[in-house]
């Protein structure tokens, strides 16, 4: 029998928690906004967007691991993957703007939430009770709200090719999916800042290699006004502070909460677009916007035995990896004393 209560929940790191999703949330709104204002003046370099990001990681948190000289704890393929499989994400998302509207990207994202799911349920052994599950469910009828709200207004209309775009983001939002996993799996199980030191050192090789193939001549042909620069430097921060938001808010929540804490960013794009632009918000935002909010508290709520459950978990998955590790190292200096 599923038992919970308010006193169970920690409330004040809930509240941390649920914070942090929303700066996460509106750090991704900007992100949006900003690539949709950059395809909007003409620049087709979805990958020079992300560079700025991944080198800041680079140069803050290699500095950190150069100042600390940790032993590394994973190989280093592992790393490159991973900020192989995020660049292409970020490639295939911010290009579906040029064929789709911001709403209809927006709103695609939520196809994350199912594939993380199932990728922690098969892979991390992550357990979902009736809980988790229902505050799932709410948080998803909150974005079918936002749907229903467009369509009501006649918002999700334009772009080029809306078929392409839409089919660019579900398979970006696919790949997001399973990198959200696995650096679930690093941060949990090996250093942080390890994590994000490698993750902008190879996502920076990999962005300059796909720039200089896929991007060289493009750049050459923006006119880089102060405009411009100020949107890629506001770009190049904003992607600084979400990657490492995120890599803490999934150390102590999981992958899960991450994306759906997304889920308001659509609400908070309504805000932007109300305040920020004087449009005219459908009644239903609001509507989603609170089903949203009650849908995060359920599924932050901890029910009897989860967290006790949860950290066995997680310490045998830390030992079992870090045996692994051991072991390859051990049998790599074996090899090495007998040569």
């Amino acid at each position: 029998m599923v038992c919970f209560s308010f006193n169970e929940m920690n409330t004040k790191k809930t509240l941390i928690e649920l914070g942090l999703g929303q700066i996460i949330s509106l750090l991704f709104t900007f992100l949006a906004f900003s690539a949709s204002e950059v395809t909007r003046q003409g620049i087709n370099a979805p990958t020079t967007q992300s560079f700025m990001g991944y080198l800041s990681l680079a140069i803050v948190y290699g500095g950190i691991m150069l100042y600390r000289r940790p032993a590394i704890k994973v190989k280093w393929y592992n790393y490159f993957l991973l900020a192989f499989v995020d660049v292409e994400v970020n490639f295939l998302v911010v290009k579906a703007y040029q064929y789709t509207s911001l709403t209809s990207v927006m709103l695609l994202d939520c196809w994350a939430i199912p594939c993380v799911l199932v990728l922690t349920w098969v892979f991390l052994k992550t357990k979902y009770r009736l809980m988790k599950i229902s505050g799932v469910v709410i948080c998803i009828v909150g974005v079918l709200m936002v749907v229903f709200s467009d369509v009501h207004a006649g918002d999700r209309a334009g772009g080029s090719n809306p078929v392409k775009g839409d089919l660019l983001v579900l398979a970006g939002t696919t790949l997001s999916a399973a990198c959200d996993v696995s650096e679930e799996f690093l941060v949990k199980n090996t250093d942080m800042t390890e994590v994000l030191a490698f993750f902008g050192i190879f996502g920076t090789i990999v962005a300059a290699v796909q720039i200089s193939i896929l991007e060289r001549s493009v750049l050459k042909e923006i006119h880089w006004s102060t405009e411009t620069i100020l949107l890629y430097l506001g770009v190049a921060l904003a992607l600084f502070l979400l990657y490492s938001l995120v890599a803490v808010l999934i150390q102590t929540n999981g992958a899960t909460i991450y994306n759906l804490s997304l889920l308001t960013s659509d609400m908070w794009a309504v805000l932007i677009r109300t305040f920020g632009y004087h449009e005219k918000v459908d009644w239903l935002y609001l509507l989603a916007f609170a089903t949203t909010a009650i849908g995060l508290l359920i599924y932050s709520m901890k029910e009897k035995d989860e967290e006790k459950q949860r950290s066995g978990e997680v310490v045998s998955e830390q030992r079992k990896f870090l045996d692994e590790e051991d072991g390859e190292s051990l049998r790599s200096s074996l090899i090495v004393a007998s040569t």
